[in-house]
């Protein structure tokens, strides 16, 4: 039995104007369930909107589906706890306290209950912040919880002294860890036949950023696009990311700012002729700059 394109897939029941297949574009992305686990949990704000009479005061988009303006990529959680009232997250979840917000959006007491900090033995929130799975830890994890440990136990006058630091000195890059950063770009640029008038430089469309989501992060903070790999653990690596401007420029400020440096670079570029009829042509590269800190 084929569906109807628009909002209204299946005529309604009774006095429910709503049909029992419903299309939501959250935050732009699209989800498609059914009537009954919209309502499932009364009193949360979509057991308000879909129980209402009225269903032209629901806000829709451009092809009639009910909009919601949230996180569309946390939303997907929000609609599991909906369909059974269980939260199941995958292992190493980054955004715990946002889809805590979005649960106290969405009127859900339940699901935000299951998403406070938990109290520990050792320390009332967790504030260990070397707690991970020991089979995703890298050495230089090793090494930071290790140096953590031992300064948490030191006295604080010696905290200048040598003992198992080699009379190391502390210094204001105290805590950094040693990785690498890859930036990429595809470039674009087209030549006529007066070349140093005609020429249009460098069209950047998107910079991609490839190594470990922590230190990803730690340079880049909110100009770092996440949305393609937003459940990616601290301690793996990506190569999803992208930044939300275009200038290269900025992008190697950041990363001199946080102690990196140039350690290698690559490029491959092709040509192609704009039209038949003229001399236009068109240069398209990609180019990878490989960063490193110590």
């Amino acid at each position: 039995m084929a569906l109807a394109d628009s909002a209204g897939c299946a005529s309604p029941i009774e006095d429910n104007p709503f049909p029992d297949i419903i299309e939501l574009n959250v935050g732009g992305q699209v989800y498609i369930t059914r009537h009954p686990t919209l309502v499932s949990v009364p009193g949360s704000l979509l057991w308000e909107m879909f129980t209402q009479k009225n269903v032209r005061s629901l806000a829709r988009d451009s092809k009639g589906r009910f909009f919601v303006d949230r996180d569309g990529f946390l939303f997907r959680y929000i609609l599991d706890y909906m369909r059974d009232q269980q939260l199941v997250l995958p292992e190493h979840f980054p955004e715990r306290s946002r889809l805590q917000r979005e649960a106290e959006y969405f009127m859900l007491p339940d699901l935000v209950k299951m998403l406070a900090p938990k109290l520990s033995k050792q320390n009332s929130l967790g504030e260990d912040p070397c707690q991970s799975d020991p089979e995703e830890l890298s050495p230089s994890t090793d090494m930071a919880c290790a140096l953590s440990s031992a300064s948490a136990t030191l006295p604080s006058a010696a905290a200048g002294g040598t003992a198992g630091t080699g009379g190391a000195s502390t210094t204001g890059t105290e805590g950094r860890r040693a990785g690498f950063i890859t930036i990429g770009y595809r470039g674009s640029y087209t030549l006529g036949r007066d070349s140093q008038t005609d020429a249009k430089f460098r069209r950047v469309a998107r910079i991609m950023v490839c190594g470990k989501t922590s230190l990803a992060k730690e340079v880049f903070g909110d100009t770092l696009n996440e949305s393609r790999d937003p459940d990616r653990p601290p301690e793996r690596y990506t190569s999803r990311y992208y930044l939300k401007f275009t200038f290269l420029e900025q992008a190697f400020d950041k990363l001199a700012d946080a102690g990196f440096h140039m350690v290698a670079c690559n490029s491959t570029g092709t040509c192609a002729f704009a039209h038949d009829q003229t001399d236009d042509r068109i240069w398209t590269s990609y180019t990878e700059y490989v960063f490193y800190r110590e």
